[in-house]
């Protein structure tokens, strides 16, 4: 059955994936701690902070951009061998937890998926994760998107990761839709940074794991809790 025809204020819909479509920020926070904790053990210094350290540091970025922002933070500099093989544990760590625990998309994030493609609005996921394509495929969602940028593909084209825009840039080339026509919908502070810089039409901000007031000052236009309450 063909679309119907979009006369709304966007002609395509730009989704992060973590947190946004699928319940796997947990996932990723768990991963993360694991990777740090015993490396700031050693170095003496606190544990890795699920709240503060994840969503200033590492929530949306590029795994080797967020290893190396968090290591930063806590004035160590390392060689980017060490960044890349830290990250690349952290990797392993998350293919580990999928492969054992799958994963879940949200209810109300895939009920607006679905009313936005009956209305002739294109989608596409943009994640950092170099995952995003295996967990859509767990979640049973792959089939709900017109393309898919992930971490991978960044690294591949070479565009900057979040939080700045090109990632998001990229899906809307692939859409044939201008950024100006486009929303994003984000919970991490760097994505929404990221869409506020690519001048986006709309900033959707989700919040799940960022307070809502954090999410505005970083440019949401409109935060939700779920993005079922846009579905109603």
């Amino acid at each position: 059955m063909p679309r119907r025809r979009n006369r709304g204020l966007v002609d395509a819909v730009l989704f992060d994936l973590d947190g946004v479509l699928t319940s796997t920020t947990a996932l990723h926070i768990d991963c993360w701690k694991q990777t740090f904790d015993p490396l700031l053990a050693q170095w003496g210094q606190a544990p890795f902070d699920v709240d503060r350290d994840y969503a200033e540091h590492v929530d949306g970025k590029p795994r080797y951009d967020g290893v190396r922002d968090f290591l930063r933070s806590r004035g160590a500099v390392l060689p980017e061998e060490r960044i890349v093989a830290i990250g690349d544990s952290k990797q392993a760590l998350v293919e580990q937890a999928l492969a054992r625990d799958g994963v879940e998309a949200f209810p109300g994030s895939v009920t607006w998926v679905r009313q936005l493609r009956a209305r002739g609005i294109r989608t596409a996921v943009v994640s950092s994760s170099a995952n995003a394509r295996q967990v859509l495929r767990a979640a049973g969602i792959d089939d709900a998107f017109d393309a898919v940028v992930d971490g991978g593909e960044v690294t591949r084209l070479g565009l900057r990761g979040k939080p700045a825009q090109d990632s998001f840039l990229e899906a809307s080339r692939r859409l044939g839709v201008r950024a100006s026509r486009a929303a994003v919908v984000e919970d991490a502070l760097a994505g929404v940074t990221a869409g506020r810089a690519g001048r986006f039409r709309l900033v959707i901000g989700v919040a799940r794991n960022v307070a809502r007031s954090e999410l505005r000052d970083a440019g949401a236009h409109v935060v939700v809790d779920d993005l079922g309450e846009l579905a109603a």
